[in-house]
């Protein structure tokens, strides 16, 4: 009986805890914007906290934090769950997480940063910053490669349209050559530095011909070690210095120092049973190898991956996202003009077949996915919507239209479906 008491205590004493931080979270700072004062609606808002509390109560995720701005304005940041459920941890809204391909944007931002000083032009050839590339070959169907029609560039890079791919995506064998010949999918933990990981990636054959298709790919961690050359610093330390810094992002890098390794979330998979359960370390799912614990608190590590190393917070992020809808710059630091954010969030992709990845009524700009058929995507939104979304789960995107910045951070793979959920909940709040 005093056994069941104490465990009842130790049950009701987390329930306050969770109840403490949510009522903390829900608390607006004293002269903070409200919803109301933006044009969203506090009242329909409860459905989207309500919306992701039920993935929670599901268990179909451990814990979700969502972030919507307008007007410039942070006017709802909400934490449900658990950031550990076995611990009792309670998701907090500066919980960190592995953002994983919304890495993307950032790398590409770094290129065009780059592009702006003139060290490089996006018709550039890439075997002009890595000699590597000079003479790539197209694997088509089962016959030997044959040579590439023209060299991968840029803009290629930018909008995946290389016929570079990913191992753990494509089952042909081109990926299984990837596979075999320890291609690094920027995952899971390596020995590898960056150049060396590029240099074996750029001996393989591509899937298409460069420009020919669209092929989500490795082609971001190309971008990065075009910075690194084009930038002679450090990928890492560019991104560092040139953007993290600069926007005030300090919860965001490639690695987790271990102050903050209490504030990272755990990574979670489904369990079979219609729950979840924390991921292995590293854990393989068909050709995909994660590594959610050792890739991103090792100290010293080699490879910083352009297209999935980052971790980072819904308020970090915010802050990058927010400075896109800026037009390049925020409080006072400008990273790009108004006009490269615009090349950058138009459609590039535009003649060639849709993509069930990139999904019904969005094209591929320089580095983001981007809304060009509102009706077309079947869900609710603006054309000219532009962001993007990682493998744990995590999704951004910015409206321009409706001066919006909505971004939600979980992790959970595969198939987590709160990204999809989310976006409807959020703009049934907007009411003008």
């Amino acid at each position: 009986m005093k056994a069941m008491q104490s465990a009842l205590r130790a049950l009701i004493l987390v329930a306050l805890a969770g109840y403490a931080v949510a009522a903390q979270q829900h608390a607006a700072a004293p002269g903070a914007p409200t919803p109301a004062s933006v044009g969203i609606s506090a009242e329909r808002l409860n459905r989207l906290h309500a919306g992701m509390q039920g993935f929670v109560d599901r268990k179909e995720a451990a814990g979700i934090v969502t972030l919507i701005a307008r007007d410039g304005k942070v006017v709802d940041v909400n934490a449900v769950g658990f950031q550990d459920v076995a611990a009792k941890t309670p998701m907090r809204t500066d919980t960190m997480f592995r953002i994983a391909s919304m890495t993307k944007p950032v790398t590409s931002v770094a290129l065009m940063m780059l592009y702006e000083e003139g060290k490089l032009l996006l018709t550039d050839p890439v075997s002009k910053f890595i000699p590597a590339f000079k003479s790539s070959r197209v694997l088509e169907g089962a016959a030997d490669p044959v040579a590439a029609r023209r060299g991968i560039n840029l803009r290629d890079l930018l909008t995946h349209r290389s016929g570079i791919t990913y191992g753990f995506i494509n089952g042909g064998p081109v990926g299984g050559g990837y596979r075999k010949n320890g291609v690094v999918d920027g995952l899971a933990m390596t020995n590898l530095t960056l150049a060396e990981a590029i240099d074996k990636l750029a001996a393989e054959p591509l899937i298409a011909h460069p420009g020919a298709a669209w092929n989500y790919s490795l082609s971001t961690d190309v971008l990065g070690r075009v910075v690194e050359v084009a930038s002679g610093m450090p990928f890492q330390v560019f991104v560092r210095e040139r953007i993290l810094k600069p926007l005030r992002m300090g919860d965001t890098d490639f690695v987790v120092p271990e102050a903050k390794w209490a504030r990272l979330a755990t990574a979670y998979a489904p369990d079979g049973a219609g729950g979840i359960r924390p991921m292995t370390d590293p854990e393989t799912f068909g050709n995909t190898v994660m590594s959610p614990g050792t890739s991103y608190k090792a100290e010293g590590k080699s490879y910083y991956s352009g297209g999935a190393g980052l971790v980072s917070t819904a308020r970090d992020y915010a802050r990058f996202a927010q400075m896109l809808l800026n037009g390049g710059a925020l409080d006072g630091a400008r990273l790009l003009s108004p006009k490269t954010v615009e090349l950058m969030t138009v459609s590039h992709t535009a003649d060639l077949p849709p993509s069930g990845l990139i999904g019904g009524g969005a094209q591929f700009g320089l580095g983001f996915r981007v809304v060009t058929d509102v009706g077309a995507s079947q869900t609710l939104g603006s054309t000219g919507n532009y962001g993007w979304s990682g493998i744990y789960g995590t999704n951004f995107w910015v409206d321009p239209k409706e001066r919006l910045v909505a971004i939600v951070m979980v992790q959970r793979y595969p198939g987590s479906q709160v990204a999809g959920a989310f976006t409807p909940l959020v703009y049934q709040s907007l009411i003008r």
